[in-house]
């Protein structure tokens, strides 16, 4: 039996028994993430499969792990499925163009949160956090609490996203202002807590009067925060971002992490799914393509009303 055909249909039983054994009167919404072990992503997936299901509509939910092939995968399922949307969260701002034009060739209409595409015309939405603004936001509280002057190591995100590079400028538009702030070590840690630990156990290695980290995320903020704990480092002022509350409850105890930069993960998530059920029904887009979210700086301040990447008030 072709192996190809095997891994399909596997992979197509292991994503069916993520929705609902029961057909919904609106149909099926397809939604792909990135992995569920990052908790920013499972918050994208629990928050439109909710809205969804309040909306009327039965959910096939799945991770591509960024990988573009098992992405491909998935957007061939949801069309086999004959899904009548896709939210996604794309493993690749230029590999993923194809596969999506296949599906609004196919009729099925895409609509993308958290990370864009290089392409406009594809895709039905594109909503994202305003990155660069978040990470400046990030980066001056960070200039703050170093009182602008110190070593400091920077963990990049995956370079395939574009939310790293983003992420990174935006923090750098603001810390090279001050002379005094000096970076001693750029490293890729790929949104990666574990990578994270590493990284920065060998960072310490060579740089062990470092006074601060500042993170392309909050899952290798985390993983940076460990390793300074197992050094005996509790003084090195670590920022993430995306507005976890793991970070939060770093911030409350007053741990290492004392900052993050919130992007609304859940809030973006329910949008794509609210603007999925308008165009499916008026046979038309709500908004315009290109929907950009302000992101919230997180600190001791309001941390403790920061829930599920979502800010109460």
């Amino acid at each position: 039996m072709n192996k190809n055909f095997v891994k399909s249909a596997l992979l197509a039983s292991m994503i069916a028994a993520s929705g609902s054994l029961f057909a919904a009167d609106n149909g099926l919404i397809a939604i792909i993430t990135p992995s569920h072990d990052n908790p920013f992503f499972k918050a994208e997936a629990d928050g439109a499969a909710a809205k969804a299901k309040e909306l009327g509509y039965t959910t096939l939910v799945a991770s591509h792990d960024d990988d573009v092939n098992k992405q491909n995968q998935l957007i061939e399922t949801a069309i086999a499925r004959k899904a009548k949307a896709i939210i996604l969260d794309n493993a690749g701002a230029d590999a993923t163009v194809g596969p999506l034009e296949k599906a609004k060739a196919a009729g099925v209409p895409a609509f993308l949160i958290d990370r864009e595409i290089n392409k406009t015309g594809v895709a039905v939405a594109q909503i994202v956090s305003n990155n660069y603004q978040g990470a400046q936001l990030g980066a001056e509280k960070f200039v703050k609490l170093l009182d602008g002057k110190g070593k400091y190591v920077e963990l990049l995100g995956r370079p395939s996203d574009t939310n790293a590079g983003v992420r990174s400028q935006g923090y750098h538009d603001v810390i090279d202002d001050y002379p005094d702030m000096k970076m001693v070590a750029q490293q890729t840690a790929n949104w990666s807590q574990t990578e994270a630990f590493t990284r920065m156990e060998a960072i310490l290695q060579t740089n062990p009067d470092i006074v601060g980290v500042i993170s392309g995320n909050d899952t290798m903020a985390l993983g940076a925060e460990a390793a300074l704990k197992a050094a005996g480092k509790n003084n090195v002022i670590v920022v993430g971002f995306d507005g976890s509350d793991y970070t939060r409850d770093s911030i409350l105890k007053k741990g290492n992490i004392k900052a993050t930069v919130l992007q609304p993960g859940w809030q973006q998530a329910q949008m794509a799914v609210e603007q999925a059920d308008y165009y499916l029904k008026n046979g038309k887009a709500q908004k315009d393509e290109k929907q950009l979210m302000d992101c919230v700086l997180i600190d001791e301040t309001n941390a403790s009303k920061l829930n599920l990447f979502n800010l109460s008030k």
